[in-house]
């Protein structure tokens, strides 16, 4: 039997000044309804453990020895909750206006939602793509071109990133950005926990397609709003993360479709990366300025190229 309504689940990963502004707002902006905090530490070494316990004694704190991922860490964090819903809240987010109370006020009145997400925004109060389509070979053709850049309100160049809607309204989605999160506990107890095999990128997605597939949906609703910074944990491996992100969206089409098209994106993939390798080894050659950055990339694009067709080998620690 669960003690609360719902258990707000922060992985951090060296984010201490963010992830206190975090945790503020969290506790300053959830009000009335009965909840928890739990922060999972994937081993940051700038003493972001040591301001929680000093700052926010009242959160549930789980200290990592080493970096286990976003899923895995997630996945320890839902071990222990005891809310009838979890939420899964970026460290870099900023709760707005009670979103966490009035995105549960929606799934309690759509129980045949296990995910709902709220409308997310920059810190210019852009709105921010926050939910999406399932990885497909067309999907990943369309996003390799940046076309739905030049052509945001089309519904095809813009159907992976769902770019020419506004979000404001409620609407069934394939996919639930995993920055802001709110998940059903009876969904989680039958169809798991997140897959752990992705270290990072892809997992919700993953998640989702499985909710989906068990019969549940997954529902974006407006009624809330936050404001996701976006990617301060991986700022300084971002070219390798780049590679990540493909990869694991490759290891999702290997687990849920079918060879041939798995095969298809293997190769969409593998020219995704050499593609931008002529390009990098011309700066590394002649820009003397940019040679780390060009080499940095070079390296990680031709490395990316060789771990498309093994996308389960050992996955880079780098997050």
């Amino acid at each position: 039997m669960r003690h609360m309504d719902i258990s707000v689940i922060i992985v951090s990963w060296n984010t201490q000044a963010i992830l206190r502004d975090c945790l503020r707002s969290v506790y300053e902006q959830t009000k009335d309804i009965d909840f928890e905090v739990i922060v999972v530490d994937n081993a940051s070494g700038d003493g972001s453990v040591g301001m929680i316990r000093t700052e926010f004694p009242q959160v549930v704190l789980i200290a990592n020895e080493d970096n286990r991922g976003f899923a895995a860490a997630n996945n320890q964090g839902m071990a222990i909750a005891q809310g009838c819903y979890v939420l899964l809240l970026n460290s870099d987010t900023l709760v707005l206006e009670g979103a966490i109370q009035k995105t549960m006020a929606f799934a309690d009145a759509h129980a045949e939602a296990a995910v709902i997400g709220c409308r997310v925004l920059n810190v210019d109060r852009s709105l921010q793509a926050s939910c999406f389509m399932f990885p497909s070979a067309l999907n990943m053709v369309l996003s390799a071109t940046y076309l739905y850049k030049l052509f945001p309100r089309s519904r095809f160049f813009g159907r992976e990133r769902m770019t020419w809607w506004d979000r404001r309204n409620a609407r069934e989605v394939d996919v639930i950005s995993g920055c802001f999160m709110l998940v059903r506990r009876e969904a989680i107890d039958q169809v798991g926990p997140m897959d752990d095999g992705f270290f990072m990128y892809a997992e919700e997605t993953d998640w989702c397609h499985r909710f989906k597939a068990a019969g549940w949906k997954n529902l974006y609703a407006p009624n809330g709003q936050i404001i996701h910074l976006g990617g301060q944990s991986t700022a300084r491996v971002s070219v390798s993360m780049t590679v990540q992100m493909r990869l694991s969206i490759l290891r999702f089409i290997r687990k849920h479709r079918p060879w041939p098209v798995y095969t298809v994106c293997c190769v969409l993939i593998s020219l995704f990366f050499l593609a931008r390798v002529p390009a990098w080894l011309f700066m590394w050659i002649f820009v003397a300025k940019s040679r780390s950055q060009s080499r940095a990339r070079l390296q990680a694009y031709l490395l990316g190229a060789g771990r498309v067709f093994m996308p389960y080998g050992p996955t880079p620690r780098g997050r």
